[in-house]
């Protein structure tokens, strides 16, 4: 598969959680460097861990959309600099050493911002993922950067009346239930 196809086809993974796609474009032994902040599954190698980051991804952002708007490459690895853009439908939960460390409540609001990706490819699959994303951006518009009052209300809500918690759990869930596709598609 042409590289440049190739990183087009992972940001399509995290777009639908498609495991056929995850297992003929994810090397078995993939690494995610961004996996830190998502759920546990989220940091299984190969293409359970991609399809565990799609769930995690999807979970907060209805129509998530990965548009790329360049690339350069050289023979092992592929940098793309692309827009994500979705709409805020769902708990955007971060975890810190796979356990909650924030979740923004639902803003029904759209996202457009740009990110760049690191990918390493080996054998005609993606082998490695790092990025540098503009989060910044992203949580101001989603209204709690800088935090506003009502935006900050509704996060400190979340967390006292345990709905936090409770997202966190159903995230987790979700990612590692998305992950298991990988061993059907197998």
């Amino acid at each position: 598969m042409d590289i440049d196809v190739l990183g087009r086809e992972l940001f399509r993974v995290l777009e639908t959680t498609d495991p056929d796609l995850a297992a003929r474009v994810v090397d078995d032994g993939f690494h995610n460097r961004e996996a830190a902040v998502a759920p546990p599954a989220c940091a299984t190698p190969g293409p359970a861990g991609v399809l565990a980051s799609s769930a995690w991804m999807r979970f907060a952002f209805d129509d998530l959309h990965f548009e790329i708007l360049g690339a350069a490459r050289n023979a092992d690895q592929l940098w793309l600099r692309l827009r994500m853009q979705g709409r805020h439908t769902g708990p955007f939960v971060r975890f810190r050493e796979g356990v909650l460390d924030q979740a923004l409540p639902p803003t029904g609001r759209r996202i457009d911002f740009e990110q760049i990706h690191v990918l390493g490819v080996r054998d005609g699959k993606v082998v490695r993922h790092e990025a540098v994303r503009d989060d910044i951006t992203m949580l101001g518009q989603l209204g709690v950067f800088p935090p506003a009052p009502a935006a900050l209300r509704r996060v400190i809500g979340w967390k006292l009346t345990g709905r936090a918690g409770r997202a966190a759990a159903q995230v987790a869930e979700e990612a590692a239930r998305a992950a298991s596709l990988a061993g059907a598609a197998s």
